[in-house]
């Protein structure tokens, strides 16, 4: 079964906690702190396998958890970290962030990986945070929450050469000539019900990537029969083969065909719509081919015409050349820009306040990443602990802030569903 969409909730291993330990030996006296660091959590990565061609191994997986880092102990013993998840996807896998629709990783080429979900870094043992001023801590952390993402795989084909065309215009035959895939072939609509690939090589050894795109009808940019999936792999293609029937076999008009496509084309993206661009005109053997194909090349004059009959193998070695030659000369290009990328965003408001406070129902409502990190890393049944906490977000600015928008002492605040009274 050819999947190229799986969506899944991901979660990194939260870290081991820290230890809150002291020395305790007969014959020393006031050993000093020795709690040790919890272990880094499990992250999620996803690899390139070459070996694989479909995202299905994924679509039964709507979860997929890392494991916890394991808790420090006495003796400033370190936790373990624990084993990250290796997922394997076929090349040409883009991820996307589902709540933002952003591009978090597209891996392309052989071994390329991508951290997903970064585990939780251990929290800190109590001897961590000695000092000369404080030389016997009794607090240590807890292990830092893993990320927690919904996600979207999309499977984009590689291919240098991307067949399109309406339905039985010839791609699949064509495809089953010229390389050794052995596609579904047969005299009705939509027998391509996915996209296959194969590999041309030339008498002279040069080889490429040619794609067979299930076919597309009117509509396909609005998600029209299986046009959305023949658009999704069009994308990286560096040449678009348009496939028509020149011999208008079941009464087509090729230049209609033509034009349908070519506006759902231009409909689903601006960028697929400048790709260079071939015209086969198939079923030479046909007895309207030469009356069609006059008629297309005085409308599209500038067009790059190559006469073929995929069935008879006529034509075609001519067109493989062109094709190639035409690859050589055309540069590989990023699918993406940098504006598409979380990573650029994110860098973009990195400077923005870390925090938002609201009010509702007369409690004041703390949100931000690094506030609800603190909170979920915080003992609270450990005094020093909870001093820490209210220190840290004091020097965050929370507490002038506050202040500034008129909360009075004894309010009530909220942080992650817990209400704290302020002073």
């Amino acid at each position: 079964m050819f999947i190229d969409e799986v969506k899944m909730k991901l979660i990194a291993g939260k870290g081991g906690d820290g230890c809150t330990s002291f020395r305790r030996e007969k014959y020393v006296p006031m050993g000093g702190p020795d709690g040790g660091n919890g272990g880094k959590g499990g992250d999620i990565i996803f690899v390139v396998d070459e070996g694989l061609s479909t995202l299905i191994d994924l679509k039964y997986h709507k979860i997929i958890k890392a494991e916890k880092g394991e808790n420090g102990t006495s003796k400033n013993s370190r936790g373990k970290n624990a084993v990250d998840v290796i997922i394997k996807v076929p090349a040409g896998t883009t991820i996307y962030d589902e709540d933002t629709d952003l591009v978090l990783a597209d891996l392309v080429d052989a071994n390329d990986s991508f951290v997903v979900a970064h585990g939780g870094r251990g929290g800190r043992g109590n001897a961590a945070f000695a000092t000369h001023d404080k030389p016997a801590p009794s607090f240590s952390e807890l292990g830092e929450p893993g990320e927690e993402r919904y996600i979207r795989c999309e499977l984009k084909l590689i291919a240098d050469v991307g067949l399109i065309g309406m339905p039985s215009v010839g791609k699949s035959t064509l495809l089953s000539v010229v390389t050794s895939s052995k596609p579904k072939i047969a005299g009705y609509h939509f027998t391509t019900l996915s996209p296959n690939l194969g590999v041309v090589e030339l008498k002279d050894k040069r080889t490429f990537i040619l794609a067979d795109l299930p076919g597309m009808i009117e509509g396909a940019s609005k998600g029209v029969g299986l046009g959305i999936q023949f658009l999704k792999h069009a994308s990286r293609t560096r040449i678009l083969a348009h496939v028509l029937d020149m011999g208008a076999l079941e009464g087509r008009d090729p230049i209609t065909d033509y034009e349908t496509i070519r506006k759902e084309i231009s409909s689903y993206s601006e960028a697929l719509a400048k790709k260079e661009e071939i015209i086969i005109a198939n079923k030479k053997d046909l007895p309207q081919f030469e009356e069609n194909l006059k008629k297309f090349q005085q409308k599209y004059p500038d067009k790059k015409v190559f006469p073929i009959s995929a069935m008879k193998e006529e034509g075609v070695e001519p067109l493989l050349i062109s094709l190639a030659d035409l690859l050589e000369t055309i540069q590989k290009e990023n699918l993406y820009t940098d504006e598409d990328y979380e990573s650029t965003i994110v860098y973009r408001f990195q400077n923005e306040k870390p925090y938002t406070i609201t009010k509702e129902d007369n409690i004041w409502i703390l949100k931000g990443r690094e506030i609800e990190k603190l909170f979920q890393m915080t003992r609270f049944t450990e005094e020093e602990g909870i001093e820490r906490f209210a220190r840290k977000l004091k020097g965050m600015g929370i507490d002038e802030e506050l202040e500034r928008l008129g909360a009075k002492k004894g309010d009530e605040v909220e942080i992650n569903g817990y209400v704290f009274i302020w002073k």
